[in-house]
């Protein structure tokens, strides 16, 4: 609960809104168009006015939108919040304004009348790493904005055409490794026809190209997307075909990869020797890297996130008391920038702790859970949270779960 502090200064900043005949819906809006983030909403505006977040990030845009003082503004926050937290929405900001401002994105009008050349492709390149970084600490709603324009301008690029047989390879192969990172942001946001349309975009890319792996990595991709959203048995066909388009010759940590999807797709349709053994032809495929390069787009695959997956493996088959103590201890060792996958993992270990009859436990952390999620634009972790509350629904007699239901009982 936010203390009178916080809330003296929520009041303080209604005040001066309302001074400035603004509500709280246009003050967001002049704020978006101030900052050039197009995620403030009403709804911030008003977990301001209550004392539940700081805007500190914001203050600045808020002294110009208001006509108030900044001093005064950032006197009275070091009051009420003291030192400063930064939260989800602050990051999010921040990439906003620093990392992908809309005006960045390369231009058709560029490239136009010029012959484009590889520099125009890595120049690509490294744009799209910089936004599979960013979907490392943002949610998709966050990001679907900047994962769209950037997909449009390298698509129309394309089309445009004025360039080399091998540039023109180099740049589909492009094309296919950010639509394989455009297509996991646009699930992330929800959108889940406009993820699998990119998937497709991609997977016909990377074809023409000639990259099987950059291929399979979108089968992939798209079996994983296709068994969280309800259609585990299309998934597990896509899943089983990425691993046939990849074919011998592939990286050890993509293949490490594929077969990681493919034993969760085995453990989404309840087949646990299946999904166990594709768990060990993942563990044994990572075992083969030696530190060669490999594809960017793999720089994420390592032992710790197999040994995530084998712990989510376990909780879908309801074997808890394998997944606890993995789930413990990688949470315990995570970045807490990632709030998005911390709140994920949290979930499983939820469930896990429920399925091991720590209901007081698992509504602890379910807490942990719901709170993360709250404000962040994920479908992924909307999901989540729905399943653990559903999870713990038959435990709703102990106290702690009680409470917890009631607090958040209106997401399940």
């Amino acid at each position: 609960m936010p203390s009178g502090a916080n809330e003296e200064f929520g009041a303080y900043l209604a005040d001066l809104r309302r001074r400035a005949g603004k509500s709280q819906r246009r003050l967001a809006e002049i704020l978006c168009d101030l900052s050039g983030c197009p995620t403030v909403t009403r709804h911030e505006i008003s977990r301001y006015e209550r004392g539940r977040r700081t805007p500190r990030f914001w203050l600045p845009y808020l002294a110009e939108a208001l006509g108030a003082s900044l001093g005064e503004l950032e006197r009275r926050a070091n009051l009420a919040f003291g030192g400063h937290q930064p939260s989800y929405t602050d990051a999010q900001a921040e990439f906003f304004i620093h990392g992908f401002p809309e005006g960045d994105v390369p231009q058709l009008g560029g490239v136009t009348g010029r012959r484009i050349g590889s520099d125009v492709v890595a120049d690509l390149l490294v744009r799209i790493h910089r936004l599979r970084l960013a979907d490392d600490v943002l949610a998709g709603g966050d990001l679907i904005g900047p994962a769209l324009r950037e997909l449009d301008a390298a698509v129309a690029m394309y089309q445009a055409g004025g360039f080399s047989e091998l540039v023109g390879r180099a740049l589909l192969a492009a094309i296919s490794e950010l639509a394989q990172i455009a297509g996991w942001i646009a699930s992330d946001a929800g959108l889940n026809q406009r993820a699998e349309e990119i998937y497709q975009l991609g997977i016909s890319a990377a074809r023409e190209a000639g990259d099987r792996t950059s291929a399979a990595n979108l089968v992939g991709s798209l079996a994983y997307h296709q068994t969280n959203v309800g259609a585990p048995e299309t998934g597990l066909e896509l899943a089983v075909a990425a691993l046939d388009e990849a074919g011998d010759d592939v990286p050890p940590r993509a293949k490490a990869l594929f077969w990681d999807r493919v034993a969760w797709t085995y453990a989404k349709t309840g087949q646990a020797s299946l999904a166990i053994r594709a768990l060990g032809r993942a563990s044994e495929a990572l075992s083969r890297h030696a530190g060669e390069e490999d594809p960017s787009y793999l720089y994420w695959v390592d032992e710790g996130e197999l040994r995530i997956m084998e712990a989510r493996v376990h909780v879908e088959l309801r074997r808890p008391l394998r997944a606890v103590p993995v789930l413990t201890e990688v949470l315990d060792q995570y970045d807490s920038t990632h709030a998005r996958e911390i709140a994920l993992y949290l979930s499983w270990l939820a469930v896990a702790l429920a399925d091991a009859n720590e209901p007081e436990e698992a509504a602890h952390t379910a807490r942990r859970v719901l709170e993360l999620s709250a404000d962040m634009p994920s479908e992924r972790t909307t999901r989540r949270s729905q399943v653990v509350l559903a999870r713990l629904h038959p435990f709703r007699n102990v106290r702690e779960v009680r409470d917890l239901i009631d607090d958040y009982g209106r997401r399940a």
